[in-house]
């Protein structure tokens, strides 16, 4: 069955450890669109520290937050936002522990602390600025994933058995949480049914250890050659590294485009 969507991951799948695009993933991404084949952004990160890199792309359409949040074009079809309890479920347990916490929305986002090392450390390496000091955010905007911050060697597992609570570490000093259940494969499965098309007709690209669930659910996933171990092996296929080509050879490997 022809593909007929391609979903890719952001940070070491379109970007590079530097946070850069490779011209031959732009390239690639331009000839799937000339060739018909949708494409839209899988990504733990929110909407508004990815819209640079969509514009760059000339891709409209993205899932958000691990899948919390998805957009098709200018249509929200999927949100799923904490509740404010389980909000303040969370802070509880965190502030019991010392640790930070940073609250995302759609558009916006806060932080319960000022200018906290783990905080600026966690979003420098993002090459994104830290959230403003807003400890109220989350009772004044809908909430699709908080950023733990905490000592690399004081990995919280107090969320670990939680009900509400998914997690997923993704720095040394922090982890996203979201909600219980939550997978980029949900808001793939969203968007692919808004869109009329199957699973698998569907191609994801990830590396991360929340792209699991995304490379398993779709038709073909394809993993990056700098990928974890454990998303290799959730992957139909493994391309090469993000800064070897990785992308344009993954595409080219199924033939959605041609070799240069």
């Amino acid at each position: 069955m022809k593909p007929k969507i391609v979903f890719f991951d952001i940070d070491g799948t379109l970007l590079n450890q530097h946070k850069k695009l490779p011209v031959s993933a732009m390239k690639a991404v331009a000839k799937l669109q000339e060739a018909g084949i949708y494409t839209a952004i899988a990504t733990g990160r929110a909407p508004f520290m990815h819209q640079h890199i969509r514009q760059e792309l000339g891709i409209q359409s993205y899932l958000s937050y691990n899948g919390q949040y998805v957009r098709v074009g200018d249509k929200e079809i999927y949100k799923n936002p904490f509740k404010i309890q389980d909000m303040d479920h969370l802070l509880e347990l965190a502030e019991s522990h010392q640790h930070p916490l940073a609250y995302l929305g759609s558009e916006q986002m806060g932080a319960n602390q000022k200018n906290h090392p783990f905080i600026l450390t966690s979003f420098e390496s993002l090459k994104h600025p830290a959230p403003a000091y807003h400890p109220h955010f989350y009772k004044e905007n809908e909430i699709y994933q908080a950023l733990l911050f905490f000592e690399k060697e004081d990995v919280p597992t107090y969320l670990d058995d939680h009900h509400v609570f998914d997690t997923i570490q993704w720095h040394e000093h922090s982890m996203d949480v979201i909600p219980k259940g939550g997978s980029k494969a949900k808001g793939i499965h969203a968007m692919l049914s808004y869109l009329g098309i199957a699973p698998e007709e569907a191609v994801a690209f990830g590396d991360g250890l929340n792209d699991i669930e995304m490379l398993k659910f779709v038709g073909h996933g394809i993993a990056m050659g700098n990928a974890v171990q454990a998303a290799k092996e959730a992957a139909r296929d493994v391309t090469k590294p993000v800064d070897q080509d990785g992308i344009a050879f993954g595409l080219q490997k199924l033939g959605l485009i041609p070799a240069s």
